[in-house]
């Protein structure tokens, strides 16, 4: 909790629960209207892909954004924008245009506003804490994130049964008021922050693929969070094709096993955040990965939803562990100059594993089953883990802490 002693980190802290509580209304309500207009879980996928793919197509303009204008600014602009596609989602609920396609579009809108705007996100929580306390910023960033995940879709849960997706969709809207009102009141702290040496968007994002390709603590880092995007982050969005076909249970079941990844990070969040001074980053993601895998399948082959739930739990501690940690590495390697580039290409990597893999897993839920495909993606990403965990060198450039690391050829 030692980030929480600096007044900045505090309001954005608040701010940015608030506002992403809100956000998982929607990632819940999407979805579920989606599958209950179509009756397909491939649409459940699309509703991934439409959210994702344009980040990860406007990565590099945001990793530029990120380290050639004000932090604070891009923010503001992009979460104002944000909050007027959520209102639109709304109001063309509200007036009965209940399309898929319509909703998949305002969707990609918001995937296209993040593109610009989470490279900033990410580069502009280490300006509100000292250096020596930025271990505790990054893992209590993720849990505010994780926070919200618990609370935002056991609202949903509620809402959905008892109102509708519309008041969700308003919900949302009005939860961007919390976070643009932070923005305005925090102050962080400024650095001397070099142009990039080139002057294209794209020679910019060059640049940052190569300095991660020679800091091998990066490169595992940003394949971690990959790994973990595309074979085990489409289960939350499957938990809404499970409340309704394997468990056939009714929207309040679906917000409790939404909501149970997020509180799983929650619980986890205290353990790992002492972590940083006993337990390497390498020994946290070589145990962690693997455990996330186990927790996949075993949500994949529970036969009733307490069972689900219970795998869920650990999904979501498994998943904050690898993601905050690997996460804490990269920050910590790259030098600041190259910090939103860097973030933007993490980002990028993990916003297009996640639509390919939930677009993938929704496609062959339709042909194998919805249990069959989790489980499926979860042995295959234990495969992965257990090939990265018997590499113990490698591992261990995540421990790094400046940026003189160097690639292992």
């Amino acid at each position: 909790m030692r980030a929480f002693r600096h007044r900045d980190f505090r309001i954005f802290f608040l701010g940015a629960l608030a506002s992403n509580t809100g956000n998982w209304l929607q990632n819940l309500a999407v979805p579920y209207v989606l599958f209950e207009l179509t009756g397909k879980s491939i649409w459940v996928g699309l509703a991934g892909f439409a959210q994702f793919l344009p980040a990860f197509l406007l990565g590099p303009v945001g990793g530029s954004l990120a380290d050639t204008k004000d932090r604070r600014t891009v923010l503001l602009v992009s979460q104002t924008a944000m909050a007027g596609a959520a209102m639109a989602l709304w109001a063309v609920w509200a007036i009965g245009w209940h399309r898929p396609g319509l909703i998949l579009a305002i969707t990609a809108l918001t995937g296209i506003v993040s593109g610009f705007m989470v490279p900033s996100w990410q580069a502009f929580v280490p300006s509100l804490v000292p250096r020596q306390d930025l271990a505790s910023a990054v893992t209590l960033n993720s849990t505010q994130f994780n926070a919200s995940r618990a609370f935002g879709p056991a609202l949903a849960g509620v809402i959905l049964a008892l109102s509708g997706p519309g008041l969700a969709f308003l919900l949302n809207g009005l939860s961007f008021i919390a976070v643009i009102g932070a923005l305005w009141v925090v102050r962080p702290t400024t650095t001397d922050r070099r142009a990039p040496a080139t002057h294209g968007v794209l020679d910019g994002f060059h640049d940052a693929i190569s300095y991660i390709k020679r800091r091998t603590g990066i490169l595992v880092g940003v394949l971690s969070a990959m790994l973990v995007a595309f074979f085990g982050n489409p289960v939350t969005q499957f938990t809404v094709v499970f409340a309704e076909e394997v468990y056939e249970a009714g929207p309040r079941v679906l917000g409790v096993l939404a909501a149970a990844v997020g509180v799983g990070a929650v619980l986890a969040a205290p353990v790992l955040s002492t972590w940083d001074t006993r337990v390497t980053r390498a020994a946290t993601v070589r145990y962690a990965l693997p455990g996330y895998a186990l927790a996949v399948i075993a949500f994949g082959l529970a036969p009733n939803w307490p069972l689900g739930l219970a795998a869920l739990l650990l999904v979501g501690a498994c998943f904050l562990a690898v993601i905050a940690t690997t996460n804490t590495a990269v920050q910590l390697i790259v030098a600041d100059e190259m910090r939103g580039r860097v973030m933007s290409a993490r980002v990028m990597g993990f916003t297009l594993s996640f639509p390919l893999g939930s677009l993938a897993q929704g496609a062959l839920a339709d042909v194998w089953g919805p249990q069959a495909t989790v489980v499926a993606f979860g042995g295959c990403l234990l495969a992965a883990a257990l090939y990265l965990a018997s590499r113990p060198t490698l591992l261990a450039h995540l421990d790094a802490e400046d940026d003189r690391a160097t690639r292992v050829v």
